[in-house]
């Protein structure tokens, strides 16, 4: 087995090589003055089962390429069987024609990987769990409601009596309830909100009891953040006790940091490290990051043994 990094999450990756005592494999991969990517893997890899590590956030383009080349050099190379692991999928919200002559992003991005060479997929918490369909090959699609978990008993000391989940939309609600089913089955509810345009909500009711209870809510992205303030201001307002977010992708774009900074009705944002932390991330005293390594090791370390990934989430 080799583990080869790209440059969009180095110590993500670092820490999956660290979980499976296997060191990454020397790779020059680098821009040239134009901004093209150049790929050198500066060790043989003929007939070896391969896993790219790299995902697809900002830049998404740059990253993106990077990934389809170094795949595309594993291929020439002679990889007997190349998985590209994604923890985070860019282009996953692009998965539908959402208006006339509108493209089908996702689609288009997965035909990319498959072409350059990838023989199997392992990612993390799709946007859309049915981008899963958009490959011709293998893909695993991971959970980090295990590692959400594990982080909420943390912080309330096993004591969920006044917990309850909330889906910040209805598209969310399944998501929600998997994680409210972990967590001994505690209550569930839903904001609902209206989207006049991508990247601004507004929310416009509560669906479900949130007087007087600690209200999680539990999604894939946070992006502007403008949809995760809203719905702390609206369940405060409807009287919840505190307000916590658990997102597995921190994309967080243009102001989010400083308006979640800013937001008194969140009390905390927890994310995943599947995108590489900015400084300012980082630096948030309201923005904790729990890592996804552990998940992504044992994942790699069954594919590599041909036993079941699924068992996972057992």
């Amino acid at each position: 087995m080799k583990l080869i990094a790209g440059n969009s999450n180095r110590p993500l990756s670092e820490e999956i090589g660290k979980r499976l005592a296997t060191a990454l494999s020397a790779a020059d991969i680098r821009t040239f003055k134009d901004s093209e990517v150049f790929v050198e893997i500066r060790e043989n890899v003929r007939g070896e089962d391969v896993f790219v590590i790299q995902s697809t956030s900002t830049p998404a383009n740059d990253n993106l390429m990077e990934l389809l080349i170094i795949m595309d050099a594993l291929t020439r190379a002679s990889a007997s069987r190349i998985t590209a692991v994604i923890p985070y999928f860019g282009y996953a919200r692009q998965d539908r024609k959402a208006g006339p002559r509108t493209p089908i992003s996702a689609k288009l991005v997965a035909n990319l990987i498959t072409t350059a060479g990838a023989d199997r997929v392992l990612t993390v918490d799709l946007h859309a769990g049915q981008i899963q369909g958009f490959f011709d090959i293998p893909t695993d699609n991971l959970y980090a409601v295990k590692v959400f978990e594990r982080r909420i008993r943390e912080i309330h000391g096993g004591e969920l009596d006044d917990v309850t989940i909330i889906s910040p939309d209805v598209g969310g609600v399944v998501r929600a309830r998997s994680l409210a089913k972990r967590l001994d089955d505690r209550p569930l509810a839903i904001v609902d909100k209206r989207r006049e345009q991508a990247g601004v909500s507004e929310v416009m009711n509560i669906i479900g009891d949130v007087k007087g209870r600690h209200c999680l809510l539990f999604d894939d992205i946070v992006d502007s953040g403008g949809t995760l303030v809203n719905a702390a201001e609206a369940l405060m307002g409807k009287g919840a006790k505190s307000v916590s977010a658990f997102v597995t992708h921190g994309v967080l774009s243009g102001n989010a940091v400083e308006r979640i900074a800013k937001a008194d009705a969140l009390a905390r944002l927890v994310i995943s490290d599947s995108i590489k932390a900015r400084e300012e991330v980082a630096a948030c005293a309201k923005i904790e990051i729990v890592t996804i390594a552990d998940l992504l090791a044992e994942a790699i370390r069954r594919i590599a043994n041909e036993e079941s990934v699924s068992s996972l989430f057992d």
